[in-house]
Order: C-alpha cells, then structure tokens, then sequence
C-alpha cells in the first residue's frame, strides 16, 4: 500500500473534508494547502497526482492523534521519516485509543482473525526477539474493519452498528 493509499482510506473512513484534512494537518504544526491535499487524494493515473512522503503521512497522523485525544504538554514528538505499517497502525491505534480486544474486534468485522499474541507483536520494537513485521494484508484488514466500523450504513442492530468505538 502505497502511502497516498492509506491516506485516502483514512479520509473516507472518517468522512473528513479538505478543510479537516487541513486542519489535522495544522495540529501537528505543519502548514499545507488545499491543492497538495488534492493532489496526494488522486490516483496515480492524474496527471496532478503526488506522492505522498512518509515524513508527511506521519505529521498527518501525529495529527489525527492530537484531534481525537487531544495535545499533549511537553515536547511535541518529532515525524517518523520513515514510515512502515507496523508504525502506521500503532499511530491509528493510539489516535482511537484502542485496546488489543478492541482492535481484534475490529479486525473481525473484516472477516479476519488474529491472536492476542500476534497483534502484540506488530507492536513490539523492532529489535525485539517476538517482533512482527505488519504485512500489507493486515492494514487492509484493519482499514476495511475501520471502514465497516465508522462508515457502516446499514442501520440494524447488529454488531456492526452496535460497536462501542464509534464515539471515541
């Protein structure tokens, strides 16, 4: 997954707008227009279309962690400059302030199971003994459980609408 990719499956999963996208942006003290945001959303195809760098998917995500919980005092934390999906999903996971069961039901409304043992080793250091490398699958996984979770518009009651993760 490219990170233009992810970026674009971020902004439909939570419905944001340019303006948000700006805005998230903004909080992680990074200034960027409408038409960089345009052209990092568009296809590979268009002839307008940039790539986006993992130093600013990762100010994006900084961000993201700062709207849903909010800045924290102290010295802000400094953008990955090189981004892989382990860090991307543990910067999703921190801006939902997702428990491992929260996400592993999450993941199951993907239709895709995991253990307890091997989410936490996606989580690990990467010099860790138990370390997982977080393999494209899986992020597809967890952005169509995110996509299902937020974005679902079927309105019965089951599991899916009922998720307690919606208001976090």
């Amino acid at each position: 997954m490219t990170n233009n990719d992810v970026l674009r499956r971020v902004r439909y999963i939570f419905n944001f707008n340019d303006a948000k996208m700006i805005a998230i942006f903004a909080l992680a003290d990074d200034k960027v227009i409408r038409e960089q945001v345009s052209s990092w959303l568009k296809k590979e195809e268009d002839p307008d279309y940039q790539a986006l760098s993992d130093m600013q998917l990762a100010i994006f995500l900084n961000g993201l962690i700062n709207d849903k919980r909010g800045k924290k005092d102290g010295p802000k934390h400094k953008p990955e400059s090189r981004l892989t999906n382990n860090i991307f999903f543990m910067k999703l996971k921190i801006a939902l302030n997702l428990k491992a069961e929260d996400v592993l039901e999450i993941m199951s409304l993907a239709e895709f199971r995991m253990s307890k043992h091997e989410l936490s080793a996606l989580f690990r250091k990467p010099d860790h003994k138990h370390y997982r490398e977080c393999k494209d699958q899986i992020l597809r996984n967890f952005l169509k459980g995110l996509q299902l979770n937020y974005r679902n518009d079927n309105k019965s009651n089951d599991a899916k609408n009922t998720s307690v993760y919606k208001g976090k």
